[in-house]
């Protein structure tokens, strides 16, 4: 993939996990707030504070996520971001950390 096929299709999943977080906050289902800057999105949940933080990192071809559960690293794989350690999903991932950072069960 090329660096420019890179940065459109990280710039479509940001978008993607930043419009599904603010459809989920206007519908109530959980209060949380998303600021972006450039190439990141940062998630805040606004009950305790906490933050998810998602980038992408173009030399690498990878989107990051940190996380209070720890650090992820996911590479474009057949069509779908997989994590480089464990193989899980970014969505379904992300589903998980922000239910455990804001108390509600969400699916992304």
């Amino acid at each position: 993939m090329s660096e420019t096929e890179f940065l459109a299709l990280a710039e479509s999943t940001l978008n993607g996990i930043e419009a599904a977080m603010d459809k989920l906050n206007d519908e109530d289902v959980i209060d949380v707030e998303c600021k972006r800057s450039g190439n990141v999105l940062e998630i805040e949940f606004i009950d305790n504070g906490s933050k998810i933080i998602v980038n992408s990192q173009a030399p690498m071809q990878e989107l990051w996520v940190a996380a209070k559960a720890g650090g992820y690293h996911y590479k474009r794989i057949g069509g779908a971001w997989i994590n480089t350690r464990d193989g899980s999903e970014l969505l379904a991932t992300l589903s998980t950390l922000a239910s455990g950072q804001g108390g509600a069960t969400i699916t992304l």
